[in-house]
């Protein structure tokens, strides 16, 4: 065996690498690194007995101590519905008027509210409940359906175009996609609509053809004044809020296209509790009288 060079500076062998003039030593591993290196081997083994490690062919191994972070979790969710069940009972006894009249209840209910909506309504609408294109702000107090407490309560639980028989349901025709109006029609009853809610940028002779255009078509749902009906949820036309945006060009695409939205029935998809807590929720972030 080849005798190994010695560093002159040292003293200690070196491994026979080099680079750029730098040569290994070949010192040992420091003993406590050895020891803890050691230990980790030790630790792995008592785990892989103790906990659940290996995957198994439809399983895995559970470990002597059986432990399952889903039993715990579950345990921890049982246990928390257990805590919250008296403040549960309690809301669905109030009627959801006079939740606020309850300090505590009010509370209880606005986080347990706020937990379902982040949960299941601000893919939507928004974390803050600002809405987008499409989708309503639940913030501004303008609502197409009943914006008091007990009818969010009715829009939650059977939701918009639902397909449920108790479903919220409104259709604008598609007056340009069918073949209802013409294009000049389309742009002068657009003009009229835009005509309600701005006094600026108005071609007055094309409002005028769209007025009658719109007394023909449209004052049956949003009334004679345009400012709509809640019972058929006819949006007010003359408050510049618009729910599939505000420019000329929207709506006269909305015309065009008679465009609407779905809401899911959220009563098929979560507890009664859940349902009125959402409820009091959203109506405190804008909701009408």
């Amino acid at each position: 065996m080849a005798k190994r060079e010695v560093d002159d500076v040292s003293g200690v062998e070196t491994t026979g690498h080099e680079w750029d003039g730098i040569r290994e030593l070949d010192n040992p591993l420091p003993r406590w690194w050895v020891l803890v290196f050691y230990a980790t081997i030790v630790w792995a083994v008592v785990y892989w007995v103790a906990m659940p490690a290996w995957p198994l062919w439809n399983s895995y191994t559970t470990g002597l101590r059986g432990h399952s972070d889903r039993a715990n979790v579950a345990s921890e969710l049982t246990g928390l519905q257990t805590a919250r069940a008296p403040m549960f009972t309690q809301l669905d006894a109030t009627p959801l008027a006079q939740v606020g009249s309850n300090a505590d209840l009010m509370q209880f209910t606005m986080e347990a509210g706020k937990a379902v909506f982040n949960d299941n309504c601000s893919t939507c609408h928004g974390a803050g409940g600002q809405g987008a294109k499409g989708y309503p702000s639940l913030v501004d107090d303008v609502w197409l359906w009943d914006g008091t407490v007990d009818g969010i309560h009715a829009t939650l639980q059977h939701g918009i175009r639902s397909g449920k028989d108790e479903a919220r349901f409104s259709m604008m025709p598609a007056y340009g996609r069918d073949g209802m109006l013409q294009a000049a029609q389309i742009s002068d009853l657009t003009e009229f609509v835009w005509s309600l809610s701005h006094t600026q940028d108005v071609n007055r002779a094309a409002a005028t053809r769209g007025a009658e255009l719109f007394a023909t078509n449209c004052v049956s749902c949003h009334g004679a004044d345009g400012k709509g009906d809640p019972t058929f949820g006819a949006p007010n036309l003359t408050d510049a809020e618009w729910l599939y945006g505000p420019t000329k060009a929207d709506i006269s695409g909305q015309i065009y296209e008679g465009r609407g939205g779905v809401m899911p029935a959220f009563g098929d998809r979560l507890s009664p509790s859940q349902v009125r807590a959402v409820a009091v929720y959203v109506h405190s972030l804008g909701g009408g009288t």
